[in-house]
């Protein structure tokens, strides 16, 4: 169980590489026994933060607090803390045995303690039996759990890992996010991962921390950040949106191209402009008549699960969700429920915006 201990703090974090501000000013704590995940686009930090956590790189400024105590400048080798890379860095001229032996001769620990280990951990990660084979004659899934059974041999208090999933293929890919969060499970250690997978922070995490341009966006468990975003970024980052420039009327009431939606936010003063998300999915297409806005099908797309369609209502093109089939060119009203219509302060800085694509 995930506890309120802050295991990591990290504490005024800044880190530059010549004029470029990687992190600026960046404060986070990480409970015990813990999953969070660094959730962000290219750039944002999320890297460098976790090679900062790791040793692998020193801030310019600001404190690494470990169970209370100052590890700043403590090397890697140091920390009590195993880090699991994409790229696997398995020894291809050794044994899967000797690979995950490694660590622990180094420790000087004695052959049968090691013995152990190793068959405990190829346990762990359903790879038993394989000590004796070479990297080589496994695939990329086996590879990687190989590299994380050598992780957990040393048994770490924090296992951190940088898109280890990345270079594999989608199936492959989905099974493995089951087989880390199964991981953790039994460890009882804390995760600590870097991925800018959107879909895999949301299935894994127990906290995500998204990060744009250096900057924390938002922090908050995975329902929070889909269903409740703090600004235009988070929201357009994490699945698709609906993002709108609006006007608050009042509690409770927005006004979006033209026509007041009711809502259940409240706090934003009055005739505010403010951005709306609305996501595809909670938009319900109706009949004419029974709309708060009419528009017209544009584009449908079948996209198994459901179909995804393009609506042109006041000027604007919806992007709708629905399992229900509207062909294009037919007139449909649009609806929302209040409850799924979340309000947003406008972006106060670069960094709070939702990324435009170069048309």
């Amino acid at each position: 169980m995930m506890t309120d201990n802050k295991l990591i703090n990290l504490i005024n974090i800044t880190k530059s590489y010549g004029d470029h501000v990687v992190l600026d000013n960046l404060n986070l704590y990480i409970r015990e026994n813990e999953f969070l995940t660094l959730l962000g686009p290219s750039g944002c930090g999320k890297t460098t933060t976790l090679r900062i956590i790791g040793g692998f790189e020193n801030p310019d400024s600001g404190q690494v607090i470990f169970e209370g105590k100052d590890i700043t400048n403590l090397p890697p080798n140091k920390r009590q803390l195993n880090t699991v890379f994409q790229k696997y860095a398995l020894f291809s001229h050794m044994t899967i045995a000797e690979n995950i032996a490694f660590g622990l001769k180094i420790k000087k620990k004695s052959k049968a303690y090691i013995q152990d280990k190793i068959k405990y951990a190829l346990k762990l990660v359903n790879l038993e039996g394989y000590e004796n084979r070479m990297p080589d004659s496994l695939s990329g899934g086996q590879q990687q759990r190989i590299a994380i059974a050598r992780a957990i041999v040393n048994e770490p208090k924090v296992l951190l890992l940088d898109e280890p999933l990345g270079a594999l293929d989608l199936k492959l890919r989905q099974d493995m996010q089951y087989e880390l969060i199964r991981l953790k499970n039994e460890l009882g250690i804390t995760f600590i991962y870097v991925t800018h997978d959107q879909e895999e922070a949301l299935t894994m995490s127990d906290t995500i921390v998204v990060m744009n341009q250096g900057y924390i966006q938002q922090v908050g468990t995975p329902e929070q950040i889909y269903n409740e975003p703090k600004n235009a970024f988070v929201a357009d980052f994490i699945g698709d949106s609906n993002i709108i420039s609006a006007t608050f009327v009042e509690d409770k009431l927005v006004n979006i191209l033209g026509a007041n939606f009711p809502c259940v936010d409240v706090g934003f003063g009055r005739n505010k402009p403010v951005d709306v998300v609305i996501r595809p999915e909670d938009i319900d297409l109706v009949k004419p008549e029974d709309g708060i806005i009419t528009g017209r099908v544009t584009s449908l797309i079948f996209k198994g699960v459901h179909y995804e369609m393009e609506v042109m209502a006041n000027g604007h093109e919806w992007l709708v969700h629905s399992t229900d089939l509207f062909p294009v060119g037919s007139q449909v009203g649009i609806k929302v429920d209040p409850f799924d219509i979340h309000i947003m302060n406008k972006p106060e800085s670069e960094d709070e915006k939702a990324v435009q694509l170069e048309e």
